[in-house]
């Protein structure tokens, strides 16, 4: 696994810290102690008071802070001038009922009911009035430490609550001053003063979303980064009885949260979310003053990110072939218009690649070179003219009489691509899942982490809003990828760009199919009836035309013949020309005096390469099972039944006659760009194009035949596809 020392611990403390928690104060709003018409919610404050019996029996020490005495107060006292007026009185104007002496009637009924609850349950409870006045004075505080302590230690339960009635505020109910001004703030206080461990804000939405909780694009935020959240959030209306609404509980769980305190808002109308909260479940949002030290899809969530592309994956599907392939020529267009900027960004990484000293192949790999853009603008103008790919029809067949089944392609849904370096990859992947209806995660190399961002911001940003721009997720953070290689029953494929090293963990870290390829250690060989010329040009072009891509030679095999005829020199010295470092096997570096090669199966990705001489077409057949990696191998020859014998001979995805190993490549084979080569056995192999990212379904249509053991059915197994 991956994962540095510092990212583990990071990882795994967001709700772990949970396991060392002791004192729990538990805020309860208005929303939740009364129903819509204002009533005292019974059943509710019923299960809150059985969770908080069962965690005081567990040894937790619970401090409870209440609102709700006002509200009540006030349905009672309405109610109460109801019934005592006449038809006379109720037709003149009616006027606000005083806050006060609704506080005042409301807490004797609401302390009643809390009483009666907890000693039905056997547990003990306390009653605390307090004011904003009472924390000025010191004694007051150090006294109110020691009788909670006290009560603790007992095993009784305080509940606290703002005296609203002899509050000496002006309007405490729309005053924002003072030491605390509402009972969120107030739970806030108190679990700093009596040193709690994590405090516990109920509402009657699930916790913190990013907009109003009635928007359906509104989602959760499991935990709340101060410095990204800020700001960003659009708050609903307040509580519809109390004085704070979520804006007051975000503002006392930030104060507390970062004075030390951790804090959890989640829901009060669920029956054990406060014990679930002490499990460790991820319920609720999370703030915490380390929270900014954590990872981003943690944040987000892997699950949402995943479940939200294959969402937007659906609407895609949905739409008219047309329209799909408007989006693409939007994303080509978006790309040439925004070149300029894409340029600056491209150059901060290659310059910042080029400061760290990274290896040249991978500053290559990483530089988008002039006339890049307006390629890749192209190859996705390609893939919008093919012909569509969703709903194909690839095999017809009557089962019986008026029973038709139909075998069509259909997108696999949801892919994670991790690449490695290469920009333009994140282009080429994009355009392909749009293409074939796909959902999309992708996660490039944090040495393009500039490029990658503006590419992907471009390109969904042409993405219409009735599709989402969630169709196509870009993972922040290497320590991002364990949590999404979890996701099996979210995520349909994963396939890796990269290194062997790379494709190997992410293979031990997941049981979603894996397709791509470890090594691309692809192989020449040029059989003794070969021209001079031709493999010449076909050794230059593998070598050097691109020595960082997975599809360039790494090892050149030479017939033994042509050692004494001269071609062999003559390859040597031009490689050499051009720069490209020789290594030989043993019998090469012993004839051509150049190092020995540590080992065939080596992937050099530079200007660099093994030559080693075979005694004949076998041999050199042999040689490439023994130290390929299937990926794609070349033989230079004028003799077609040798030729053929290697094609055939040759077990790997793409075996080319008398054709540069460069010519593996999706956008050269037609498939307008590819996701990635695979030298899988499964599914796909070599380049893979739309075609590689579709599946296939079953659609039967039939006129209400039923099975019944088969009987009376006979079947016909006619083909209608021609």
């Amino acid at each position: 696994m991956w994962l540095c020392p510092f990212a583990e611990k990071a990882m795994e403390s967001e709700r772990t810290f949970m396991r060392n928690v002791k004192r729990v104060f538990v805020k309860v709003g208005t929303a939740v102690v009364t129903r819509a018409d204002g009533r005292l919610a019974v059943g509710r404050l019923g299960a809150l008071c059985e969770q908080l019996k069962e965690l005081n029996s567990q040894g937790y020490e619970i401090v409870l802070v209440t609102s709700g005495a006002v509200g009540l107060g006030r349905q009672r006292l309405r109610y109460r001038k109801l019934v005592n007026s006449s038809l006379a009185d109720l037709q003149n104007p009616q006027y606000e009922l005083d806050g006060k002496a609704c506080a005042a009637v409301g807490q004797s009924s609401l302390m009643a009911l809390y009483d009666t609850l907890f000693s039905q349950l056997d547990v003990s409870s306390s009653q605390h009035l307090v004011t904003d006045t009472d924390f000025r004075n010191g004694s007051f505080r150090k006294q109110l430490s020691e009788t909670v302590k006290s009560l603790l230690a007992l095993k009784v339960i305080p509940i606290f609550n703002e005296n609203d009635a002899v509050s000496t505020r002006r309007a405490p109910y729309e005053d924002s001053s003072g030491i605390f001004w509402d009972n969120d703030s107030l739970a806030g206080l108190l679990a700093l003063e009596l040193q709690a461990d994590l405090l516990v804000l109920l509402s009657d939405v699930e916790g913190l979303y990013s907009g109003p909780p009635s928007d359906p694009d509104s989602k959760l935020i499991h935990t709340y980064i101060k410095e990204k959240h800020q700001g960003e959030i659009t708050f609903g209306d307040k509580s519809r009885l109390g004085r704070g609404g979520m804006t007051a509980k975000v503002n006392a769980a930030v104060c507390a949260a970062y004075a030390g305190i951790p804090v959890v808002i989640t829901s009060g109308y669920a029956t054990d979310s406060i014990i679930k909260v002490l499990q460790g479940k991820r319920i609720g949002t999370l703030f915490h003053q380390d929270a900014h030290l954590w990872t981003s899809v943690k944040e987000v969530g892997a699950r949402e990110m995943a479940v939200a592309a294959r969402e937007c994956s659906r609407r895609l599907q949905a739409m008219h072939s047309d329209d799909r392939r408007k989006i693409l020529l939007d994303i080509a267009d978006a790309l040439e218009a925004n070149e300029s900027l894409i340029k600056v960004e491209n150059e901060a990484d290659v310059a910042d690649a080029q400061d760290a000293g990274y290896d040249k192949s991978l500053v290559a790999r990483l530089a988008l070179k002039p006339g890049k853009i307006a390629s890749l603008a192209k190859s996705v103008r390609v893939l919008a003219e093919m012909e569509e790919p969703i709903g194909q029809v690839l095999k017809r067949t009557e089962l019986a009489d008026g029973l038709i089944l139909e075998k069509t392609s259909c997108p696999l849904g949801v892919l994670l691509i991790v690449f490695e370096s290469r920009p333009d990859a994140l282009v080429q992947i994009a355009s392909l899942a749009i293409r074939s209806g796909n959902g999309l995660l992708l996660k490039g190399g944090k040495e393009a982490k500039r490029s990658n961002a503006i590419l992907h911001k471009v390109i969904t940003s042409a993405i219409p809003k009735s599709i989402g721009n969630k169709l196509i997720g870009l993972v922040a953070s290497r320590e991002d990828i364990p949590d999404l290689l979890k996701l099996d029953d979210v995520i349909d494929l994963v396939i890796p760009r990269g290194s062997n090293k790379l494709v190997s963990q992410i293979k031990e870290l997941t049981k979603i199919p894996v397709l791509g390829h470890s090594d691309g250690i692809c192989h020449v060989y040029v059989d003794k009836s070969a021209k001079v010329d031709t493999a010449k040009r076909i050794v230059l072009d593998a070598k050097i035309d691109y020595p960082a891509a997975c599809n360039a030679m790494e090892t050149l095999l030479v017939h033994k013949d042509l050692s004494s005829n001269g071609l062999l020199n003559t390859l040597t010295k031009e490689l050499q020309h051009e720069g490209v470092t020789l290594y030989g096997g043993p019998r090469a570096s012993s004839l051509l005096n150049i190092p020995e090669a540590h080992s065939f199966h080596h992937e050099y990705s530079s200007m660099a390469c093994t030559i080693e001489i075979v005694d004949d077409l076998q041999a050199a057949i042999d040689h490439i099972h023994q130290h390929g990696s299937s990926h794609t191998d070349c033989i230079v020859t004028e003799n077609h039944e040798v030729a053929e014998i290697f094609l055939h001979g040759v077990d790997s995805a793409a075996v080319f006659h008398n054709a540069s190993t460069r010519f593996c490549d999706g956008a050269r084979f037609g498939l307008g760009a590819e996701v990635g080569i695979s030298t899988s056995r499964i599914h796909a192999r070599g380049p893979v194009g739309v075609e590689g990212m579709l599946t296939t379904r079953w659609i039967l249509r039939g006129s209400g035949q039923v099975v019944d053991g088969d009987k009376g059915v006979i079947y016909t197994h006619r083909d209608l596809s021609q």
